[in-house]
């Protein structure tokens, strides 16, 4: 969930034709292809370049660990990302990303993973809608695994119930591998392990497999609304629900893409939202405040006022009730 794209027109600098050789690495570059690695990268690859991931767990042969890939070339990061690795997970991207973008990730993953090694920046800050993550400090020995996530309530004290509270709602949508005494940790009524959402072995009708999940229908709601006739200001609107919103609602706005109903509790459905949540001024409080209890962040630090009118004005065109246009036709 990420803004890089305001940037793309200095970023677009760095190509001189359509296979532009990477240039040295400056501070604008780095930080475009940072953001460009935590929206699109991460997830298997992790913040760090490590690949210590919950999807890492389920992919054979397992993502790169950038940080033990010496000998890695910021070319050959550039081929991988455009063309894909034959035999992996790792998909090509050329249709995906610019070539500005690619170049831009392809640089700062050689800096900063292969060659320095470094943390990259913590994912949990204000600039990506975190802010005052410490407040959250109870809730880290559990996403750490120096506690338990199972352990007897007996053997905690009040501060460390009150985090694993917190982990087990919140957290656990993207530390989904705490330390636990058994195996089958339960902390929902109902699967959040990807890709069991809505699926059991040997059921009849089973959802079909597609090409994001394996065991699902989630592929098609990141599928974006084509929609005609917009306004400058839902334009706007449009391009930042889909590079900032998108990742956990979906495309299409249903939350029924696999992140979103992986989280828990799952990304709002705005398309289905009551008539009485549906106002401009309802949503762009949603939207700079957040939903405590949720995985909403507060985006006030990271989106200007027009910027969150733009996107409230977007949301109300494409999915909501009699300002809705849910009949429209996929991209």
């Amino acid at each position: 969930m990420k803004r890089w794209w305001a940037a793309l027109g200095s970023a677009a600098l760095l190509v001189a034709c359509e296979r532009a050789p990477l240039q040295a690495p400056n501070a604008e570059t780095l930080e475009i292809g940072r953001q460009v690695y935590n929206f699109r990268c991460y997830f298997c690859h992790g913040y760090s370049g490590d690949a210590k991931t919950l999807a890492a767990t389920y992919l054979t042969p397992a993502p790169r660990d950038f940080t033990a890939a010496a000998a890695l070339t910021p070319e050959t990061i550039l081929g991988a990302v455009r063309d894909g690795r034959s035999g992996t997970a790792m998909q090509p991207f050329r249709e995906v990303l610019s070539e500005a973008e690619m170049l831009a990730v392809s640089t700062f993953v050689a800096e900063e993973f292969v060659r320095r090694r470094a943390r990259n920046t913590a994912y949990h800050t204000e600039q990506n809608g975190w802010p005052e993550h410490q407040r959250f400090a109870h809730a880290f020995p559990f996403v750490r695994g120096t506690l338990s996530a199972d352990a007897d309530a007996e053997s905690l004290n009040d501060e460390q119930r009150r985090g694993r509270q917190l982990f087990v709602s919140a957290c656990v949508s993207c530390h989904d591998r705490p330390n636990a005494a058994e195996s089958g940790l339960v902390w929902s009524a109902r699967p959040l392990s990807y890709p069991r959402f809505g699926f059991t072995p040997g059921q009849v009708n089973a959802p079909a497999v597609d090409a994001l999940s394996g065991a699902s229908v989630y592929a098609r709601h990141d599928i974006a609304p084509r929609l005609a006739g917009l306004s400058p200001k839902q334009r706007r609107g449009e391009r930042l629900f889909q590079a900032n919103c998108a990742f956990c609602h979906g495309a299409d706005g249903t939350g029924k893409n696999w992140i979103g109903q992986f989280m828990e509790p799952k990304a709002r459905d705005l398309t289905a939202m009551p008539t009485s949540q549906q106002s401009a001024q309802h949503l762009s409080d949603v939207i700079r405040n957040g939903l405590p209890g949720t995985s909403m962040p507060a985006w006030r630090h990271v989106l200007q006022p027009a910027e969150i009118n733009a996107i409230g004005a977007y949301v109300q065109r494409a999915f909501m009730g009699a300002h809705g246009d849910r009949a429209a036709t996929p991209r």
